[in-house]
């Protein structure tokens, strides 16, 4: 990935409250606001312009992270019709400094990060397909710096919407994929900027032991993966059917034991060598 110098303003000092953030060089601004300061969004100028938006937060009913997805040529007017939706609690949109994104260049935008987003899995997205838009070569390979450049800044501005899961590495971690095993169960995973990734494939025990009724969060994110399919049982285990983050190496550990369980113990080498063991080195 290309390195970037990256500017973000603040105007009331707060990180989480609206700001602004733009790349040196780049003619693309981006301007982030929780929903409850969606009228000082709104009075923006910026979203006076062509633009893309994204809103995410978390399903009612399930509380899996959800997002919509969307374009419009003036975004004020788009943002306004989507206070009917619920789930939303954070909006991030990307406009032109230069004013020379048009309806075609928006709507390719919009196809490929939907399908980018759905390739990633990290949110439900509220719809899944754009029709995108026929544009000249040049364009396209325009709109393909301006989407390299969505990647970098969604991060800083709090969404990790497009930051894909990572996949198994022997080699750029210490140790390499490591394993969680209890009673024929294998689960295998490596830490994340966000805590611990579980790989698909894996297995975790079928029946939760006694010690999981004292950590009810454990038993109900198992129900959740389960409600999810991201569990489903086979041939006596729960196996996992996507790659899954977990906050830390013991919440991933607790769900494959099916009970408490101590990461740093529990995930191992093949040779054995501990998670602990394997922080310990220098």
């Amino acid at each position: 990935m290309t390195s970037a110098t990256i500017k973000l303003f603040i105007p009331k000092g707060d990180a989480k409250s609206l700001r602004t953030a733009e790349i040196s060089n780049w003619t693309g601004k981006a301007v982030a606001a929780p929903r409850t300061e969606l009228d000082e969004l709104l009075s923006r100028e910026e979203l006076e312009k062509a633009g893309i938006y994204i809103l995410t937060g978390s399903d009612p009913t399930t509380n899996a992270p959800r997002a919509y997805i969307g374009e419009a040529e003036v975004i004020r007017e788009r943002l306004k019709q989507h206070k009917s939706k619920e789930f939303w609690v954070s909006a991030i949109v990307f406009v032109s400094k230069d004013e020379n994104l048009t309806k075609a260049h928006v709507r390719y935008l919009e196809s490929r990060l939907l399908a980018e987003a759905a390739k990633v899995n990290r949110f439900t997205l509220e719809q899944n397909q754009s029709s995108g838009s026929k544009l000249p070569e040049s364009d396209r390979e325009d709109m393909e710096v301006f989407l390299s450049r969505i990647r970098q800044l969604l991060p800083v501005l709090g969404s990790d919407i497009l930051s894909p899961i990572s996949q198994p590495d022997t080699t750029g971690q210490r140790g390499g994929v490591l394993h969680c095993r209890m009673k024929g169960a294998d689960g295998r995973g490596q830490r994340t900027p966000n805590g611990f990734v579980v790989f698909s494939g894996s297995t975790a025990v079928l029946e939760e032991r006694p010690s999981m009724e004292k950590y009810p969060y454990v038993l109900a994110q198992r129900k959740q993966l389960i409600a999810e399919g991201v569990l489903i049982e086979r041939e006596g285990f729960l196996v996992f059917t996507k790659d899954t983050e977990f906050s830390s190496p013991s919440a991933a550990a607790a769900v494959i034991h099916g009970g408490s369980a101590n990461g740093l113990i529990a995930w191992k080498t093949e040779g054995g060598k501990s998670l602990k063991q394997l922080d310990e080195q220098t």
